[in-house]
């Protein structure tokens, strides 16, 4: 199939394009077809208990069995398996030595400047091992909070799991955090040790972490704080406090290449997850052991259709859910091989992605929609000079894709063989909520298709009652999952308030607002619409920023867009919509009103930006997120606030102000 962008969107509330998996897909899948998938989510509907249950005691080891599925008596502080012991790291690796395969690969990593280096399971448990004795050493108790602030490097993901096998928890603060952002996390988890590194590459820059944890010590953090490890990456030289700082090679070299894995209880803490807000106190997302390990172990096993011999990489950062959940805990429960890259594709290498599916023969690739988009920009060229034949599926996460960049995606990367899988869910799920599952169900460029089994989704109105087909909503979860968070860090109150309490109680029950709209088509297919506060209101009509981004995309012209409200007046909200060009395309009053018009063409004279700004780049995160905040103060000629610490590249600011 070739890709047509002018023509191929007749109406975006209206995607009726249907692209089922291949038979052969199908044959082989760990659920076949769509009859499997609904009597999952019946058997998961009719009783619950015993649903979860099944796949507890089938898919953990338990050092203690449980008795209780779920304690829901002080809802919504749910308890799952209360009473089981376990612990997450035995099942991410011990388990898989004793079944024979020690000696299979557990991680391949590959540094952006062109190192790299591969563990097998039993080189893995000797790390782990050796790290967990080394925080031991230093006095880090079962309970106490670490904080991770580290590069992609495979010692991120030791420190990880060796915190998990003493039962400490985790904090893991995305390296691109600013030291202010940094400094809040320290404070607000209590961390009384910190794991980082000298620095870390970025874009062919180096990134010089050690530094930022010394300023957020030096702003106040240093109170708390009492070890700080640093692992050499970059080996340039740092200030080395000989009271507070240790180098980690130093730490593990005489240290036993065993340790005993804690015993925990099912709901002991495995981590905190701080989300960033765009305004206020960051929230410490709580999750706790067994349930988070249930559930990112089943949606990694059914999202990704995991085979023995697959090579699966994810592209998100470990400072991220995504790359707790499917770099690290998922997989590895699995007994899979995932691959961890420190690099990013950038000017001097935009085949870089390409370049380590090629290499190490990758046949599951996770990206962002964001990356998507941008590699579209760059040309199919690029990615047609690499083998990516290897690739039997692709996925994508972080936010809505497009239905073009989808088409894209599935043509040019996927050579329309392999089913993509667009998943929905967020940081305090822990794991996929919504998803294909790849050999049973039709995909929807653009939609994110079903809830998973055991996932009861509504979309609702303000009232909490349901709204009709093609009508958008509030997308709430009607049951409790394994996986869910269990609290805000320090927080009990807020927990309560943001999730829980968004709509009127019915028959005493909660249910779980998750903060994004949607709604569902006349197939019964899920459309993410995007954040609530995504949702523009233009005199009277909510329209998602989505849907408006999507008709713009669709232009053969615009490589990317974003969509903000600015207020008005008259209408309540106007459109403003920030756009990038396609390579050869130029920036003209012509092609402005040409796509004024479009957008009219594909959703309605409703949804008709007021103005289009284009320009060469959108702001983005590190992580590859379009930091909307910015564009929404941009739009109503205010001054940008908050933490930019994150912006990828700032001197796009400067443009888009110009631009504006």
């Amino acid at each position: 199939m070739t890709l047509n962008k002018k023509n191929s969107i007749n109406n975006i509330l209206e995607e009726s394009r249907i692209f089922p998996p291949s038979k052969e897909f199908s044959k082989n899948a760990l659920i076949k077809d769509f009859k499997e998938l609904i009597k999952l989510k019946e058997a998961a509907k009719k009783d619950s208990n015993k649903f979860w249950d099944d796949y507890a005691k089938s898919e953990i080891d338990w050092f203690e069995p449980y008795q209780t599925v779920l304690d829901d008596k002080n809802a919504p502080f749910f308890k799952w398996f209360p009473e089981g012991k376990l612990n997450i790291s035995y099942n991410c690796i011990d388990r898989h030595i004793k079944n024979g395969l020690s000696d299979k690969t557990a991680l391949i990593w590959q540094g952006e400047p062109g190192d790299d280096k591969t563990f097998t399971y039993s080189e893995l448990l000797e790390e782990v091992c050796k790290t967990a004795n080394g925080l031991k050493s230093i006095g880090v108790k079962k309970g106490d909070l670490v904080c991770i602030y580290m590069p992609m490097i495979p010692e991120a993901m030791f420190a990880m799991l060796a915190c998990a096998r003493i039962g400490a928890q985790h904090s893991v603060v995305f390296g691109g955090f600013s030291s202010e952002s940094l400094k809040e996390r320290l404070i607000d988890g209590n961390a009384k040790f910190v794991i980082t590194a000298d620095g870390g590459y970025r874009k062919d820059k180096e990134i010089e972490l050690k530094n930022a944890v010394d300023l957020a010590l030096e702003a106040g953090a240093n109170e708390i704080v009492e070890k700080v490890i640093v692992v050499q990456r970059i080996k340039k030289e740092i200030y080395m406090d000989s009271s507070r700082d240790l180098w980690w090679h130093e730490l593990l070299q005489n240290q036993d290449k065993w340790c005993e894995p804690e015993i925990m209880n099912s709901e002991d803490r495995l981590f905190v997850l701080y989300t960033s807000g765009s305004t206020g106190k960051p929230k410490g997302v709580v999750h706790t052991t067994a349930g988070y390990n249930l559930w990112s172990h089943l949606t990694f096993k059914w999202v990704f259709d995991i085979k023995k011999d697959d090579i699966y990489w994810c592209t998100a950062d470990v400072g991220w859910i995504t790359g707790h959940s499917y770099i690290v805990y998922g997989p590895l429960s699995n007994g899979a091989t995932t691959l961890m890259y420190e690099g990013v594709p950038r000017a001097s290498n935009l085949g870089a992605f390409w370049e380590v599916i090629q290499k190490y023969k990758v046949t599951i690739f996770y990206t962002a929609p964001t990356a998507i988009r941008s590699f579209m920009k760059s040309g199919r060229e690029i990615p047609d000079k690499y083998d990516l034949s290897s690739l039997r599926l692709l996925g994508t996460v972080g936010e809505p894709i497009n239905p073009e960049a989808w088409i894209w995606y599935k043509n040019v990367i996927g050579k329309d063989k392999c089913p993509i899988v667009d998943t929905w869910w967020q940081t305090e799920t822990g794991g996929i909520m919504v998803s294909p599952l790849p050999g049973a169900v039709n995909a929807k460029p653009g939609s994110a298709t079903f809830s998973l089994p055991g996932i009861e989704v509504s979309i609702v109105n303000k009232d909490g009652e349901e709204v009709n087909s093609n009508e958008g909503g509030y997308l709430i979860v009607k049951k409790p999952w394994p996986g869910m968070m269990r609290t805000i860090h320090g927080d009990p109150d807020r927990f309560k308030k943001s999730y829980w309490e968004f709509f009127p109680m019915k028959d005493k029950k909660y249910v779980y607002f998750a903060g994004d709209g949607a709604r569902i088509d006349s197939d019964g297919y899920l459309w993410i619409m995007g954040r609530v506060d995504d949702v523009i209101s233009v005199s009277g009509h909510r329209l998602g920023t989505m849907e408006i981004e999507s008709a713009l995309v669709s232009h053969e012209s615009v490589a990317e867009a974003a969509v903000v409200g600015r207020k008005d007046s008259i209408k309540g909200e106007s459109i403003v919509a920030f756009v990038s060009l396609e390579k050869n395309f130029q920036k003209s009053l012509n092609l402005i009103n040409e796509l004024k018009q479009h957008v009219v063409n594909e959703i309605g004279i409703i949804a008709k930006p007021e103005k289009i700004i284009i320009s060469d780049a959108l702001p983005k995160t590190r992580s590859g997120k379009i930091m909307r905040r910015i564009l929404r103060s941009l739009a109503s000629g205010q001054k940008i606030s908050g933490d930019i610490s994150t912006l990828e590249d700032s001197s796009v600011l400067e443009k888009l102000k110009e631009d504006s």
